[in-house]
């Protein structure tokens, strides 16, 4: 009788269990390190400019907190009010001042212009009286609508201003202790009090001036009405020595150790080497000439 065939039973191992994830923070950690490291070497070789921005986007990431400008209708980011913008300010004041009640009969009686010293807004007279009653310090309504206005919006920058006062040249009696002099003041001084009461800052009129008739608008005609006048100069920005870093590193004039430009620097090693070959050789050396053509200091 044959012999019963064994019976094999085979067992599969069973796998080790599931692996845990700690690994996958620690690396996450290491990589987030990595990061940090490659951020801080490329910042320590970037422009002033550059690092600044950076740790302005980290301390206000929106931007808004500390940075002075301006938030006038239409206007997207702050800004600085400079010799490169001054028209974008133009532009903004001349769309806000539409919104004026009777514009349509004051838009003739307003005048801007960029000059050498800033934004100049003049405001001038009609033959009527259109911003002060006609001899009077007293503004009128449509005049105070207008500084009003114009306060609001000026009141946002970090810009000083000055204000003058003119008028024509029409005298006032012999007898008069009033003149022009004091007119001319007068209105200025009354437009200053009124734009600081909306908007304005205390400290951002830095001038009162008051020219009666000294400086006419038209020399051809000086009793015209548009020679009666108050001026709102919105001057420039100074520009601080960070600002002139900035437009260092803008023009890639990197500075040394020394405070040197690197074109400086070449210039310098340009000269010496001459003057070594001179040393070495004992014969006469010519001595290289600069962009503009002139020779460089002559050896004594």
């Amino acid at each position: 009788m044959p012999s019963p065939q064994p019976i094999i039973i085979k067992k599969k191992a069973a796998h080790a269990g599931a692996h845990g994830g700690a690994w996958k923070v620690a690396y996450a950690d290491f990589v987030t390190a990595m990061m940090a490291l490659f951020i801080v070497l490329w910042l320590l070789n970037s422009s002033v400019k550059v690092q600044k921005a950076v740790g302005g986007y980290f301390r206000d990431p929106s931007g808004t907190s500390t940075k002075i400008g301006t938030d006038m209708a239409g206007a997207e980011e702050n800004f600085v009010i400079t010799k490169d913008n001054m028209e974008q300010l133009k532009d903004q004041l001349q769309k806000a001042i539409r919104e004026v009640p009777k514009f349509d009969k004051l838009k003739n009686q307003i005048d801007m212009t960029v000059t050498n010293e800033g934004l100049r807004i003049e405001l001038t007279e009609s033959a009527t009286g259109t911003f002060f009653d006609s001899g009077s310090a007293k503004i009128s309504n449509d005049g105070g609508d207008v500084l009003k206005l114009l306060a609001g919006e000026l009141g946002k920058l970090p810009n000083r201003m000055a204000m003058e006062g003119h008028t024509d040249a029409k005298p006032y009696p012999p007898t008069a202790v009033y003149t022009n002099w004091e007119l001319s003041a007068d209105r200025a001084n009354a437009a200053r009090r009124l734009m600081q009461l909306n908007g304005l800052a205390a400290d951002q009129v830095t001038q009162v001036r008051g020219f009666a008739s000294e400086r006419l608008r038209k020399t051809d005609a000086p009793l015209d009405p548009s020679n009666r006048r108050i001026s709102l100069i919105v001057q420039y920005l100074k520009k601080t020595s960070d600002d002139a870093a900035n437009e260092g590193d803008k023009n890639g004039e990197a500075r040394d150790a020394n405070g040197e430009t690197t074109g400086e620097t070449q210039a310098k090693s340009l000269e010496e080497k001459p003057k070594q070959s001179k040393e070495s050789s004992g014969s006469k050396t010519i001595e290289p000439k600069s962009r503009s053509g002139k020779t460089g200091p002559k050896t004594q």
